[in-house]
């Protein structure tokens, strides 16, 4: 097999299991979340809080799980991640408190740092050339886009045949029969992690250096934790909003389901835009009008029209940041350092998507709606920004270290070789 072959093969490998992990890890939560909570006596927002708690520390694990990636490969961490995930889905269908899921889904968050986005992204960027990394990262993260669509109305066929804890048992089995194989079977350690040709922890070391010394990390920093706390306050909100408007909820959950479908759409036309503009320029235009939509919402989402019209202009953008991440990180920093670079940046976006919707909860009980989805807009707008303010900052000065793409390769980059992007 050639190493073009199993490069592709992984991708669809990582395509599968990420859209299986995500489904189970994550999205099954929501549907679930009433039912435990009558289960084991606690309100709705103490269980909603075991998911918060679940978010933090996968984020507390992304910088050493990148660190691990960058030395080791994906196989065995990815692996074994899928395997403590499975046993921690099972031993979730059996908690009888809620500081027994507190504990179980804290074990959970700990393993998605080693098997979701991140480190696959992480596996793919660093095995693909630059001139096909794109369209490899793209497959994977447009499959894994359909995780909701997929697996929200599976739970809840499973949820009202079985009940919750049987339907947690189910998904344990589709994820560990599923995501361990895969993982096991179809990742390899790229290609510069070859003994021979394997990056010194000295040249990784200058590498994050080098960016962490960059102010285009910084400003794209801004840009994705502002980007990443409007997301998780749309996903949270937007439901109480529209029945708020008068909306049944049936065409409330309706309305906000395009938002899964319509990150697979923004993604591929972010991908055909990109190809004719500068990907900041494009994004910082797709945030914009984010942006609009949010504050447009409490105004026209009265209307059926109006609200599924803002709707989608929000969810044009909802899957962009996981799609130009691994692009704007690896052409600019390289690989032999991605994970390492990566996962620093994961950790404030992680807990930005985990701590604004309570924040949003509690503007939206003084404030209401409007001032709420205006909150969401302006941080639209400061994405927006910071991705302006990214693309014409000026590179660090010369005389140091810096990340050149070091697949393959492994040898000392230059300061020249920070790219355009």
């Amino acid at each position: 097999m050639t190493a073009g072959t199993q490069g592709w093969r992984m991708v669809a490998a990582l395509a599968v299991t990420q859209t299986v992990g995500y489904g189970v890890l994550y999205y099954a939560f929501a549907v679930l979340l009433q039912p435990m909570a009558a289960s084991l006596g606690a309100s709705p927002a103490a269980v909603t809080g075991a998911l918060t708690a679940s978010i933090l520390a996968g984020a507390a694990c992304a910088v050493p799980v990148g660190r691990w990636l960058d030395r080791r490969g994906g196989r065995a961490l990815m692996t074994a991640g899928s395997l403590a995930a499975t046993g921690l889905v099972v031993a979730w269908s059996q908690v009888r408190t809620l500081a027994q899921l507190y504990a179980v889904l804290i074990g959970v968050g700990v393993t998605t740092a080693m098997v979701l986005y991140e480190p696959a992204l992480t596996v793919v960027v660093s095995w693909f050339s630059p001139q096909r990394r794109a369209k490899a990262v793209l497959v994977v993260i447009v499959v894994a886009g359909f995780a909701s669509t997929i697996f929200m109305p599976l739970t809840g066929l499973l949820l009202d045949s079985y009940g919750w804890r049987a339907t947690l048992l189910v998904l344990a089995v589709v994820h560990g029969a599923i995501t361990v194989p895969l993982h096991a079977l179809t990742v390899r350690t790229p290609p510069q992690l070859a003994v021979a040709r394997r990056p010194s922890r000295l040249h990784r070391a200058a590498v994050v250096r080098a960016a962490l010394g960059d102010r285009r990390f910084w400003w794209l920093a801004v840009s994705f934790v502002a980007h990443g706390a409007a997301m998780a306050t749309m996903t949270l909100h937007l439901v109480g909003l529209l029945v708020h408007k008068g909306h049944p909820v049936t065409f409330a959950a309706a309305v906000a389901g395009l938002l899964g479908v319509l990150s697979v759409t923004g993604r591929l036309l972010l991908t055909m835009l990109q190809r004719r503009l500068r990907l900041p320029v494009v994004v910082a235009v797709v945030f914009t009008v984010q942006a609009g939509a949010a504050i447009a919402l409490p105004v026209v989402a009265g209307s059926p029209v109006g609200a599924a019209v803002a709707v989608v202009a929000f969810g044009l953008g909802f899957g962009v940041a996981s799609l130009v991440k691994p692009a704007l990180l690896a052409d600019r920093y390289g690989t032999v350092a991605y994970g390492t670079i990566g996962g620093i940046l994961a950790t404030p976006i992680t807990v930005a998507r985990a701590t604004a919707p309570l924040g949003a909860a509690g503007l939206l009980a003084v404030a209401g709606y409007p001032v709420t989805f205006v909150v969401v807009g302006g941080a639209c707008l400061l994405a927006a920004a910071g991705m302006v303010a990214r693309a014409w900052s000026p590179p660090p000065a010369l005389g140091g270290p810096a990340p050149g793409d070091g697949v393959g390769s492994g040898s000392v980059p230059r300061r020249a070789g920070f790219v355009a992007l």
